[in-house]
C-alpha cells in the first residue's frame, strides 16, 4: 500500500460527498484495473445495483465494502486482495486531452496577412490611414444602371 486506507481511496472518488455514485464507482474499478474476463464492464453496474439500498442512486462506505466482497466472489479471489489493489492504487487520477502541435496555428512566425500585420482599426480614421466607416470606401458619384460613372 502507498499509505492510503481503503476509506481514503473511497473518499477521493466521492468528490467530497459522503456517498459514491455509479459513475464514480465505475471509474474506481477501471482505474484499479480490476476488470478481466471474469469481471467485465457490465458486471460493474450489476454489482453496484446489487449493493445499493432501495431506489437511491449512491452507495455508502459499508455498501462499498460489500461491493468489494461481491467483486472478489465474482473474480474468484479474496476480499483482502481486492482491497489491497484498491488501496495500492492510491486515489482518483484525472487526466485531460493534450492538443497536438500544429505548425501553422501554434507557430506565430508562419502567420501571414491580417493575422501577422493586424487589420484595420478605427483609431487611425481621418489620418489618411485606415477607414472607420463604409462611407469612406464608397464612391457616391452619380452612375448609370450598369454602375458606370457619369461624367
Amino acid at each position: 500500500m502507498q499509505g492510503k486506507s481503503l476509506q481514503d481511496v473511497y473518499k477521493s472518488y466521492c468528490a467530497g460527498k459522503p456517498e459514491m455514485e455509479s459513475k464514480q464507482f465505475s471509474k474506481l474499478i477501471k482505474d484499479c484495473k480490476l476488470t478481466d474476463k471474469k469481471f467485465t464492464l457490465n458486471d460493474i453496474d450489476i454489482v453496484f445495483a446489487k449493493v445499493k439500498s432501495g431506489k437511491v442512486k449512491t452507495i455508502t462506505f459499508p455498501e462499498f465494502q460489500n461491493a468489494i466482497a461481491e467483486i472478489a466472489k465474482r473474480k474468484g479471489t479474496t476480499k483482502e486482495a481486492i482491497e489491497g489493489k484498491i488501496a495500492g492504487h492510491g486515489g482518483a487520477t484525472y487526466s485531460g486531452t493534450k492538443a497536438d502541435y500544429v505548425k501553422f496555428h501554434d507557430d506565430k512566425s508562419t502567420y501571414t496577412g491580417v493575422y501577422a500585420k493586424g487589420g484595420p482599426t478605427t483609431v487611425d480614421a481621418g489620418r489618411g490611414g485606415m477607414v472607420s466607416d463604409i462611407s469612406q470606401t464608397c464612391n457616391r458619384q452619380a452612375a448609370d444602371v450598369r454602375g458606370v460613372l457619369k461624367k
